[in-house]
């Protein structure tokens, strides 16, 4: 006999991550994955090389420091924060304990893969609601979450891989419009890059609803992807439920130490935001004055749409000709599109060059 897992397990694809290798180029410039354009801030970097001297101990569990770090630069009660292996972790965790077998969730056409995902993996069944112009649709939400069975909505803002962002005010729409026994997974994990007067990342739509959670990350302009640190801010009640399940010690000793540097970098977060308003503006820009289309963004990366399949792929060849990787959209149901993250000022003139010529070749 052959041992099987749950049906649902094998309606999964698996996750495939941002491409960081071209046969044959030396200099790769990898823009696929929306990480930080500086990389990890100096103080990370210290902590790291610090926290290596320690390596044969174990980890705080509870993260106290870093969730205490966190509380102190975000305004947050560190009893009402949950430190994860990224975000990702906290999305599983999530959809195990609220979800299951009979149960399911809701999310938009466009939305984070991993939504979808760790929702199959917990047994449940995906309702997916298509959006107009990359943005979600909160009535088509709402009306899909009235199902008896439905028990989360995932909705990320603002969106990857679209980058489109919905005013505050859509989201307390979509939380009032739902049941309350239907658990709200706000995903803000751009929100360091949002100018738009009047966001809020989630922390005052927790605050009024105890059936919400907001998750962030230290990935993106913390530039810590590579050691994996995502939070949650929720609830005493969804804290105590994530604490009852996660590993007791799924955030590394290293992570935890360069996730509170990286919240002590002075002018970090400001240098990041200017650099990636200036050249997100001029990508823009110069793409747009090159025929190409580029949906609006709030984050480090744009949606560049090519309108047809075929001419993204070629679109794609031709970037990769120069040593540059950007994202491939087949997986997300938008195989028209290219997702490109705001690099190096280099970097993204090397952008500029490219499919400026593409487009006039």
């Amino acid at each position: 006999m052959t041992v099987l897992p749950r049906p649902s397990i094998l309606t999964i694809e698996p996750y495939v991550g941002g491409e960081s290798k071209i046969p044959g180029v030396n200099r790769i410039i990898k823009l696929s994955s929306n990480e930080g354009a500086f990389g990890p801030p100096p103080k990370a970097i210290e902590a790291i090389t610090q926290a290596a001297r320690e390596a044969h101990r174990y980890p705080d569990g509870s993260a106290r420091a870093l969730r205490e770090a966190i509380g102190a630069k975000f305004g947050l009660d560190p009893a009402r924060i949950v430190c994860g292996n990224g975000s990702d972790e906290l999305i599983s965790h999530l959809c195990l304990a609220y979800g299951g077998e009979g149960t399911e969730v809701v999310m938009s056409a466009y939305g984070f893969m991993m939504y979808d995902i760790a929702a199959r993996y917990a047994g449940s069944r995906v309702l997916k609601v298509a959006e107009h112009d990359m943005k979600a649709d909160i009535d088509g939400m709402i009306a899909a979450a009235a199902g008896p069975r439905v028990r989360i909505v995932f909705i990320t803002n603002p969106n990857n891989p679209t980058g489109t962002l919905l005013p505050s005010s859509e989201i307390a729409r979509l939380r009032a419009g739902l049941r309350d026994d239907v658990l709200l997974v706000l995903d803000s994990a751009y929100a360091e890059y949002v100018t738009e007067p009047g966001y809020d990342a989630g922390e005052a739509l927790v605050d009024a609803a105890g059936n919400t959670i907001m998750l962030r990350t230290f990935s993106k302009i913390f530039g810590l992807g590579g050691m994996r640190v995502g939070w949650g801010y929720a609830s005493p009640e969804i804290i105590d439920t994530l604490n009852r399940v996660r590993g007791p010690f799924n955030v590394a000793a290293a992570s935890q130490a360069a996730a509170v540097a990286a919240l002590a970098e002075e002018g970090w977060e400001e240098k990041s935001v200017a650099h990636n308003l200036e050249w997100r503006g001029k990508v823009v820009a110069a793409l747009e004055a090159a025929g190409i289309k580029v949906w609006p963004s709030q984050t480090n990366f744009i949606l560049l749409d090519f309108g047809q399949p075929e001419r993204a792929k070629a679109a794609d060849a031709a970037l990769k000709a120069r040593g540059l990787i950007v994202r491939a959209m087949g997986g997300y149901s938008l195989p028209q599109c290219l997702r490109i993250t705001i690099g190096t000022a280099e970097e993204c003139q090397m952008v500029i060059d490219a499919l400026t010529a593409f487009s006039h070749g």
